[in-house]
């Protein structure tokens, strides 16, 4: 089966695999996914492999979408993640992404999402949400310049702190 999920100018938008355990030991980790995103606790390559397996690989299998390693087109190097998730305690898909810091600031994020919302239309979806922490001013830059708008700050099951929702309607 063909791993490519969407193709841009520069990126390659893929479904992960266990191969892909050492860049997301990497991203997990990084500063601003744990300040912003929360720490998973994946310290190792087999904790990558079971966050890879329980998180994206099982919606995969699951919705027929998740969340997707983006790379360069031009040499396959990883960059960071996005793609479409189902939340508990969120009624739409959402869209997440990642980007390692020293790939942050050149549009791949912006690319990266437009290519996930074109997909997301693909699948059929009418509308998509985001959520971000009330501090992610990068992340919320992002949404509306994706066209997406705040809706409501809410709590989701399973977090300690207060997200702010964004919806995006095709």
């Amino acid at each position: 089966m063909n791993q490519t999920v969407a193709e841009t100018g520069r990126l390659i938008l893929s479904r992960f695999t266990p191969d892909d355990a050492p860049f997301i030991l990497e991203l997990v980790n990084e500063p601003d996914w744990l300040r912003f995103i929360g720490d998973r606790g994946v310290r190792d390559l087999a904790g990558a492999r079971a966050y890879l397996e329980k998180g994206p690989m099982d919606l995969y299998a699951r919705l027929g979408f998740g969340l997707y390693k983006v790379a360069l087109k031009q040499d396959g190097t990883p960059l960071g993640m996005c793609g479409l998730i189902k939340r508990d305690g969120l009624d739409d898909v959402d869209i997440g992404f990642a980007f390692l810091a020293r790939h942050r600031g050149k549009g791949y994020a912006h690319e990266a999402a437009a290519a996930t919302l074109a997909h997301a239309r693909e699948l059929g979806l009418t509308r998509v949400a985001a959520i971000t922490t009330p501090d992610n001013q990068r992340s919320m830059q992002l949404l509306e310049k994706l066209g997406f708008a705040y809706r409501e700050t809410l709590k989701l099951p399973q977090q300690d702190s207060e997200s702010r929702l964004f919806l995006l309607e095709f």
